[in-house]
């Protein structure tokens, strides 16, 4: 992942990953459980293009330990989501 084309995807100049220390208090999440569905608040989420390839795809259930397997299409209509190129 690329944080540099993820900022131009979201139309910011720069972004960083979210300290640890903060991820409870702006997601909702703990780590380890953090998923793109259900947030607190809602972030803008990029799925790799790649991914339409996939019958499903694996992502956080929002607890440590479990996880949700959709179809990459659904992910993208549940975060209101885009796929990008985002690997080289």
């Amino acid at each position: 992942m690329n944080l540099k084309t993820c900022a131009k995807l979201a139309g910011e100049k720069k972004i960083e990953m979210l300290p640890v220390k903060d991820l409870l208090a702006t997601t909702g999440y703990i780590r380890g459980g953090c998923s793109p569905i259900g947030m607190k608040k809602r972030f803008p989420t990029f799925v790799d293009e790649s991914a339409v390839e996939l019958a499903n795809v694996v992502v956080s259930a929002g607890k440590v330990g479990m996880q949700i397997h959709i179809k990459p299409d659904d992910l993208i209509q549940v975060t209101g989501g885009k796929f990008a190129k985002l690997t080289v």
